[in-house]
């Protein structure tokens, strides 16, 4: 994996807007001496203010989310950290190029025709699609999904889209666009419902418990200068009530459990 010091002190260039991000998003390469590596840079300045999440604080949440990911062990996010750029302050993390599918291929997130979930996927969520064709979302029951599923309830992931999921085809799978999350209230929006209610395998839940033990401590030191104190103490008993349950979380009926769109 790249390492943390050129992207930290490469310079940034950048190569053109993600028009299809809500938020300022751009494609750019970081170089530093012989190194370079094509990263995704999004400056605070481009964030668009949102009722239920501070202003200006997206980008120190996508950094928040990196800093537990390492924490836990799992890498579930790509490298990220907080540095100037062209357009200011802002978060910048390693571009993930994704594995090249055979056409009909069944992705990690995907949707199928109702009454047709591969083997080793699990359904979601029947509905319609654009055409009123009935179908299902499925996801894949692989372990990294596994732990992505644990990582968001820790986070409090209010935006994990099937787009947010991926996989460069080496085993490892890798989530982004975490600027919403954190929040003190509960707002767990997710494609990864497919475990909801069983038990968390005893290998996550021993991560998670020393995960608690960093957050009562130095962790969450560095963590508070990320998000709000109240915001760390939800995190710090979202952990609790995992280890508590020993289970996956279950969809709320206070809120939409898929976002929209769901890709």
């Amino acid at each position: 994996m790249i390492d943390l010091d050129l992207l930290r002190s490469g310079e940034l260039s950048l190569h053109g807007r993600l028009v299809a991000a809500s938020n300022g998003t751009f494609q750019g390469s970081v170089s530093l001496g012989g190194d370079s590596a094509t990263v995704v840079y999004k400056p605070v300045q481009g964030e668009r203010p949102l009722w239920d999440f501070p202003d200006g604080t997206l980008a120190q949440r996508e950094y928040a989310a990196y800093v537990v990911s390492e924490a836990l062990g799992w890498s579930v996010v790509p490298p990220t950290l907080l540095r100037d750029g062209p357009l200011g302050e802002g978060m910048v993390q390693l571009w993930i190029d994704e594995v090249e599918r055979e056409p009909g291929e069944t992705e990690l997130v995907d949707i199928v025709p109702q009454g047709r979930v591969p083997k080793g996927w699990v359904g979601v969520l029947d509905a319609l699609d654009g055409r009123h064709n009935p179908v299902t979302l499925v996801h894949a029951e692989v372990d990294p999904l596994r732990r992505m599923a644990v990582f968001d309830a820790i986070v409090n992931n209010a935006d994990r889209k099937g787009g947010h999921v991926l996989d460069p085809g080496d085993g490892r799978v890798f989530g982004v666009d975490h600027g919403v999350t954190f929040n003190a209230d509960d707002k767990l929006r997710t494609v990864l419902w497919g475990w909801a209610g069983e038990p968390v395998p005893d290998e996550l839940l021993e991560d998670v418990r020393k995960l608690a033990d960093q957050l009562a401590g130095k962790l969450g030191q560095e963590l508070v200068e990320l998000i709000t104190a109240v915001e760390l103490t939800a995190t710090r008993e979202r952990c609790a009530t995992l280890l508590k349950t020993g289970i996956f979380p279950l969809p709320s009926d206070d809120w939409p459990a898929i976002p929209w769109p769901a890709f």
